[in-house]
């Protein structure tokens, strides 16, 4: 009944969207289910006029990567192999001993690791996820000062040539930046109604890291009060990481 019932708001859909001279191409259109519940089931395939959709459990979406299972695993990993391929690009500047530190530090901020924060400030992050982007900073990093883990240079040291902060300050900087810009909305705004969670049955296990906890990791690690944020100035000022590049 569940699935019939689906079906037949579908193909209203479709009718409406084909009414209006929007046509949907059925040989390319995808659908994916979200369990987030553990032992259900979808119910069936979805049809599609006469076309049976594949089902997918990832499609990437506006540059982000969306998963089945709500995680942000999938989204991260591409966000680094596109921060890669875009410092490939760039690797006659990179790789280049003529070329100065400073530079090349800023090459870095401009164009490459804009590739692998984009969309971060809507994502939570745990030490896991900020380790993989440390290590992949770091060896792009190595790799354009021209040394190795085997010429045992700090990290500090090869960051302070080439004037880049840490990945996982800025990450963080990225997310207090926009959670200010929502809790100054009006408390009836969107996105103020979408931080109150559903509430929903945990299963066994610790409970995942979600973007309200880590947003209270990092106010906590700044020593920020929720009274500050309405004064968007010193809010600014306050989550601003040393280095105010990109």
């Amino acid at each position: 009944l569940l699935y019939d019932c689906r079906k037949k708001r579908l193909n209203q859909w479709l009718d409406e969207l084909e009414s209006g001279g929007l046509r949907i191409s059925r040989s390319k259109t995808e659908y994916m289910y979200v369990n987030l519940a553990e032992n259900t089931d979808d119910g069936g395939s979805l049809v599609l006029g006469d076309q049976v959709l594949p089902r997918v459990d990832k499609f990437k979406y506006l540059g982000s990567v969306l998963a089945n299972d709500a995680s942000v695993d999938a989204d991260l990993g591409h966000r680094i192999s596109t921060g890669w391929m875009k410092w490939r690009q760039f690797t006659g500047v990179f790789c280049d001993r003529k070329m100065p530190p400073k530079l090349k530090g800023k090459l870095y901020q401009t164009v490459v690791r804009p590739c692998m924060l984009y969309g971060s400030e809507c994502r939570p992050a745990n030490k896991t996820h900020d380790h993989k982007l440390h290590v992949a900073e770091m060896r792009m990093l190595r790799w354009s000062s021209g040394v190795t883990l085997r010429d045992r240079i700090r990290n500090e040291y090869i960051r302070g040539s080439l004037r880049v902060d840490n990945i996982a300050d800025k990450l963080s900087e990225a997310r207090l930046r926009w959670y200010g810009h929502v809790m100054r909305r009006p408390e009836d705004h969107l996105t103020r109604r979408v931080l109150k969670e559903s509430e929903r049955k945990r299963g066994p296990g610790r409970p995942p890291t979600t973007w309200l906890s880590t947003i209270k990791r990092d106010m906590k690690a700044r020593n920020l009060q929720d009274e500050t944020i309405q004064d968007r100035r010193s809010w600014r000022y306050f989550t601003r990481s040393a280095n105010p590049s990109t």
